[in-house]
């Protein structure tokens, strides 16, 4: 069941390549059924706050009239940052999956274990690996690909 979703969080972080962002997608379940879908829009909207996450979470607290969403589950293409991180905790989301680590700014295992602490009112339960490869190479390849055009742009 995990990777059916996260092929459709692939499928939107593919949308946001388009657009020239970030290739990150999302997508929010609550009892099987997809709720919410978000992807990397910073680019587009010339707005920082919109990551994948954070666009995906804005929408399901909308359909649900609730900003509590503790019976739903996140997919996520790459580990959340600590703003993402933060606003799944906040918004007490049960449960992360996540394709790839993020090794500069994961919150969940990488960087610091946001959405383990104890400290805070809710911690969140994460997986990590599903569809690894698939998510590591749409990064890659969105970045080479970057790197090169700015090379020949010089």
């Amino acid at each position: 069941m995990e990777e059916k979703f996260m092929k459709i969080a692939l499928k939107e972080a593919m949308k946001a390549e388009l657009d020239g962002d970030v290739p990150i997608g999302c997508v929010i379940v609550k009892d099987g059924v997809i709720i919410a879908k978000g992807r990397n829009m910073r680019e587009k909207k010339m707005d920082s706050t919109l990551h994948a996450e954070m666009v995906a979470i804005k929408k399901a607290c909308k359909k649900l009239s609730n900003w509590r969403l503790d019976d739903c589950e996140l997919y996520v293409t790459i580990e959340p940052c600590p703003m993402c991180a933060g606003a799944i905790v906040n918004s007490r989301i049960k449960t992360v999956y996540f394709g790839a680590t993020d090794p500069v700014s994961g919150c969940c295992e990488s960087v610091f274990p946001v959405l383990s602490q104890k400290q805070f009112y809710h911690t969140v339960e994460f997986f990590s690996g599903i569809l690894e490869e698939d998510c590591k190479n749409i990064m890659k390849n969105f970045f080479r690909r970057r790197r090169l055009e700015n090379k020949n742009n010089k």
